[in-house]
C-alpha cells in the first residue's frame, strides 16, 4: 500500500477492464516519472474524448458525430446487418475485410446473473432497423461463450417469424473468449464459414 494520492491512482487504473493490480502499479509509477507533458498529453486526450466521443444514432458504435463512418460510408452493402455485442467487435471484424456491409450495436448481451435482458439491451432499435425491406440478411456476432450464446438464441427466436436470412458465425471462434481477441485468420474463416440458423 502506497500513501494518498499514489494509491488513488493505483485503485483508478486497477478499476480498468483486463488491468490488474500489478499493471495498475506498473502504469501508475510510469505516469508518476514520465514527464509533466506527456501525462498533460493523456490527460487532454481523455477528457476530449469523454467530451466529443457520441454513439451513432443508425448502429450504435462510436463516433465523433451523429453517424459513425462505417454507416456514413456509401460503399457499403446496405442490405446485410451484423449484430455484435460491443463497439470494439467491429473493429475486430473490420480489420478481416470479409464484410462490408452494416453493423448494428447490441450494448452488452443477455446476462441474468448481472442483471442484463433483453430490454437492456438495444434490440428495439434493431428491429426497427429490420423494418426496412431492403434487409435481406442478419448475421449474428456475438462472443462464443455462455451470455453471447443466450443472446444469439434469442433473436434467431425473434427474427425467425421475419423474411430475412439468420445466419451466424461458424465455429472456429474459441467458446469462452472474445471477439476483439480472435486472430484476423479465425475470424475470417468465421465469417466465411456462417451458417444460417433459420
Amino acid at each position: 500500500m502506497y500513501d494518498g494520492i499514489v494509491q488513488d491512482l493505483i485503485d483508478e487504473l486497477g478499476r480498468l477492464p483486463g488491468v490488474g493490480p500489478k499493471s495498475a502499479q506498473r502504469i501508475a509509477f510510469y505516469l508518476i516519472e514520465t514527464d509533466n507533458d506527456s501525462a498533460s498529453k493523456l490527460a487532454a486526450v481523455i477528457r476530449e474524448a469523454k467530451e466529443k466521443v457520441r454513439f451513432c444514432e443508425v448502429c450504435g458504435n462510436v463516433s465523433e458525430g451523429t453517424k459513425c463512418g462505417i454507416c456514413s460510408d456509401p460503399k457499403r452493402e446496405l442490405s446485410v446487418i451484423c449484430v455484435v455485442e460491443e463497439s470494439k467487435d467491429i473493429n475486430a471484424i473490420e480489420r478481416t475485410r470479409e464484410f462490408r456491409g452494416l453493423y448494428h450495436v447490441l450494448g452488452g448481451a443477455i446476462s441474468p446473473i448481472s442483471g442484463i435482458g433483453p430490454d437492456q439491451l438495444r434490440i428495439k432499435d434493431l428491429m426497427k432497423r429490420l423494418a426496412d425491406p431492403g434487409i435481406r440478411e442478419v448475421i449474428l456476432a456475438t462472443n462464443p461463450n455462455l451470455e453471447g450464446e443466450a443472446t444469439a438464441t434469442y433473436l434467431t427466436r425473434l427474427l425467425g417469424a421475419m423474411e430475412i436470412s439468420v445466419t451466424k458465425l461458424a465455429s472456429g471462434l474459441p467458446v469462452g473468449g472474445d471477439l476483439e481477441y480472435a486472430d484476423d485468420m479465425t475470424l475470417g474463416r468465421a465469417f466465411e464459414g456462417r451458417r444460417r440458423v433459420n
